[in-house]
């Protein structure tokens, strides 16, 4: 997709929250939602924020795997970035998701 579902904003939000005061967690995501919608490798990102890939057989991955296997399109990955590494704010497990169907894939994210 090329823009964020309505519910990624919110959810982004709450996970900056345990991360950042809740008035500097708002002003990110306003940064996001402003932000453009641009293009980087899942293998990248994946690496860049030092989190681990979850399993295929995670529930969440799993949902994306058959969203993609009926030709659904996922939303953009929404990310922060922070002091030494990459905040994903939203869309781990469509980042995830991403890897499996090949490391090289572009994957659109909104980064601020």
């Amino acid at each position: 997709m090329k823009e964020p579902e309505s519910h990624d904003f919110p959810a982004a939000q709450d996970y900056l929250e345990l991360l950042f005061e809740p008035d500097k967690a708002r002003k990110m995501v306003e940064k996001l939602r402003a932000a453009p919608t641009i293009t980087k490798k899942s293998k990248d990102i994946l690496r860049a924020s030092k989190l681990t890939l979850l399993p295929e057989t995670n529930i969440h991955v799993k949902e994306n795997l058959k969203k993609v296997e009926k030709n659904k399109k996922l939303s953009p990955i929404l990310l922060v970035r922070g002091e030494n590494e990459l905040i994903i704010a939203d869309g781990y497990h469509r980042l995830c998701c991403s890897y499996y169907l090949t490391e090289d894939l572009v994957v659109p994210c909104k980064w601020v």
